[in-house]
């Protein structure tokens, strides 16, 4: 494949005998071969006097949109290592680093260092959760504020708060973090699990989200415990709320562990609610049915296959990097759709499985659609492959990422950088 970045700065350059999935452009099939011109920063049509190269079968994508990260947890891995692997052990060391470590400048390096390699990876949208215990919220919020405005035409960020099920009071003491979360312009988030008042708590949720306009995002039945069903409450609830902004839900593992006929009924609930579904197969393979001393039974993914097949709007995305929560990754949505195909069986299945680290996630969280249309952004991924076999076969290291028609650099941060806060 040519290397882009040896071109001429030509002022209209046309990318020949390219591969672009079939869903992109416009046309049946698995991948189709094409030209893409590119002019003033945006795909353009074909003119005389275009600067022709040949680009040997290179795969083209648009840039992608990774709509479930952590980036406040992100590379504590070294100072904060899960000590069995498990669920719990994740809750527990991340709560006591937040605890000792999580000052504004810890907060602001680590972020920062995960957008470079987001970018440099070749994504242009990221949803964050951020972790919003008091006063965890007043010191990463304004940190995610300016990172946001820092990174505004390379990075589009969106904010999410974290907070538990236990903390939306009924006595309205979770104002405060809504109305910070409104001030900022985010997304209002929860993790639901069982509470015997949690119906109440939702809807008093969905209220608050409501009077403030905002958009919810909530973690859902991380656990491969069938009796686990807030899935199917938080879709009762905004049916019963009538509840008309964007819903997200995350995870969804108790799914895969239920009965065929109950899951079915509760994904019937979420078709009707609308929800947006957005799985994270690598996080949950390294947590989900983790015992000391057995080989893991389940792959924790979620019912991603019955969720298309009712018409769920369903996305992959990255979840935690280096972190107790998942000790691995790099916010590499190419490797999010390499494992997802792998873990999900997603080959051998439809063909637009691409669409969900594109056009899924923008449409769940309001982004920009990445399209290869002309007029669109010339926001672009390529990569040495001219199918997707070929695409998933490699790491794809050498990839050429392009921003507004022109290639960045793709230097990724050495971790050693980071050196200096493992000691806390």
């Amino acid at each position: 494949m040519t290397d882009f970045r040896t071109l001429p700065d030509a002022a209209r350059l046309r990318l020949d005998n390219v591969t672009l999935p079939g869903c992109l452009a416009g046309q049946a099939g698995e991948t189709v071969r094409g030209s893409l011109t590119i002019a003033e920063g945006r795909i353009a049509e074909p003119a005389e006097g275009d600067t022709a190269v040949d680009m040997a079968g290179a795969m083209v994508l648009p840039a992608f949109i990774d709509m479930h990260t952590h980036l406040d947890k992100g590379h504590i891995w070294p100072r904060a290592s899960n000590p069995d692997g498990s669920f719990d052990g994740a809750l527990s060391t991340v709560a006591a680093d937040r605890e000792a470590n999580w000052s504004a400048a810890d907060v602001r390096k680590r972020m920062d260092f995960a957008l470079r390699c987001a970018h440099a990876h070749g994504t242009r949208a990221i949803r964050t959760h951020l972790d919003s215990l008091p006063p965890q919220d007043t010191i990463t919020w304004p940190v995610f504020r300016e990172l946001r405005e820092e990174w505004a035409g390379r990075i589009a960020l969106q904010g999410a708060c974290l907070a538990g099920a236990d903390r939306i009071e009924l006595d309205g003491a979770f104002r405060g973090t809504a109305d910070l979360v409104a001030e900022a312009g985010g997304v209002l988030g929860m993790v639901s699990y069982p509470l015997p008042d949690l119906a109440e708590r939702l809807r008093a949720f969905l209220r608050l989200a409501a009077e403030r306009g905002l958009e919810v995002d909530f973690h859902v039945d991380e656990t491969l415990d069938p009796a686990a069903e807030t899935l199917r409450l938080i879709a009762e609830t905004v049916l019963a709320e009538r509840f008309d902004a964007p819903v997200t839900v995350g995870h969804c593992c108790s799914l895969a562990a239920q009965e065929t006929a109950r899951a079915g009924d509760t994904l019937d609930l979420v078709a009707r609610a609308g929800l947006n579904v957005v799985s994270l197969p690598m996080c949950n393979l390294y947590l989900q049915d983790r015992h000391p001393g057995r080989t893991p039974r389940m792959r924790g993914v979620t019912l991603v296959h019955e969720m298309r097949a009712r018409g769920i709007n369903v996305s992959f995305a990255s979840d935690n990097t280096r972190d107790p929560f998942y000790a691995y990754g790099d916010l590499d949505m190419l490797e999010v759709l390499r494992e997802a195909t792998r873990i999900g069986h997603l080959d051998h299945s439809a063909p637009d499985w691409v669409q969900s680290v594109l056009a899924n996630p923008a449409r769940a969280c309001g982004f920009a659609v990445p399209s290869l249309a002309t007029g669109a952004p010339a926001d672009l991924v390529i990569f040495r492959a001219r199918n997707f076999n070929e695409l998933f076969s490699r790491p794809q290291a050498d990839r050429i990422v392009l921003r507004d028609g022109r290639a960045i650099d793709r230097a990724l941060p050495d971790h050693s950088e980071l050196d200096d806060l493992i000691a806390g």
